[in-house]
């Protein structure tokens, strides 16, 4: 019993006189509290279809304008940066897919301020779920879904306007490995931006230039921006990973930083390499808190 109360994390996070388990069972707890909290989300959404629909087709129709803003300066130019707009297109396409997934998946993390102050959070640190699965799942909106299509399908076109690339086995399994691994890397940025509202107490803006701010970056080619920009998304918080890197391998192209080959594949490693200090300061974080006192 020792060995698993050492391996335990804080009562906090457990309901009064709840027993404390190991790490690998608060992670399968974490991930079934999700998939409920989500469920019962899902199911309220669902009740009313017609709307749902539509919200998601706004949502879709709303993200889509950025790339429509990237079409009508095409017809003015041939290449912005010495890339065509079928290989804008696939930078657009892949980030916003990305972003779409951590969005849908653990979007609502930057309500955590809010939660601070008015002193719900306190009411999630007393059920058995922890706390990061029930900030994630709670209101889950299906209706995001509506950015992760709209990318797909904008990336679907570019790979259909691209057909003078030699497609090898590895740059086609390359395209759903960089979708997977930059949502993991927004993902991770997400609970980083959500440890840190724990001493800032709303910093959800400053999360949000990260992630949509850092997506809107990604969706323009490398080579219109400075290189001490783009060693900063590389070395210091590695967007570079979400898409650039991949796609220039992908397109062919060099890398401005001259980084190796192999540094294309390398997202999935960067991704976990970024979750374990977000993971840490997520801890970190919630040790910190004290309630509000209500």
């Amino acid at each position: 019993m020792a060995e698993r109360v050492a391996e335990a994390i804080p009562v906090r996070d457990l309901p009064v006189g709840a027993v404390e388990v190991p790490r690998r069972g608060r992670v399968v707890e974490g991930l079934r509290g999700y998939g409920l909290i989500a469920a019962m989300w899902i199911r309220s959404t669902m009740t009313y279809r017609t709307s749902f629909f539509l919200s998601t087709l706004g949502n879709a129709a709303i993200t889509l304008l950025d790339f429509v803003a990237i079409y009508i300066m095409f017809s003015h130019v041939d290449e912005l940066g010495g890339f065509a707009l079928p290989e804008i297109a696939l930078l657009y396409g892949s980030c916003s897919a990305s972003l779409g997934l951590a969005d849908l998946l653990l979007g609502n993390t930057d309500r955590v301020g809010t939660r601070i102050r008015d002193g719900s959070l306190d009411t999630m640190l007393v059920r058995p779920v922890p706390l990061l699965a029930q900030v994630a799942a709670d209101r889950f909106a299906l209706r995001r879904l509506g950015r992760v299509v709209q990318g797909l399908t904008v990336l679907g076109w570019a790979v259909t306007e691209l057909d003078q690339l030699h497609w090898t086995a590895g740059k086609v399994l390359l395209v759903p490995v960089m979708i997977t691994a930059g949502a993991a890397i927004f993902g991770a940025v997400m609970v980083a931006g959500a440890a840190f509202q724990f001493v800032a107490g709303d910093a959800a803006e400053v999360q949000n230039s990260f992630t949509y701010g850092g997506c809107t970056m990604l969706q323009y080619p490398p080579t219109v921006f400075a290189k001490d920009l783009l060693r900063g998304v590389t070395f210091i918080v590695p967007l570079a990973f979400v898409n650039w890197l991949p796609a220039l391998h992908v397109l062919g192209r060099p890398d401005p930083l001259g980084l190796p080959g192999w540094a294309a594949y390398a997202s999935p490693l960067v991704a976990f390499a970024v979750f374990l200090p977000a993971s840490l300061a997520w801890r970190a974080g919630v040790r910190s808190y004290r309630s509000t006192g209500s």
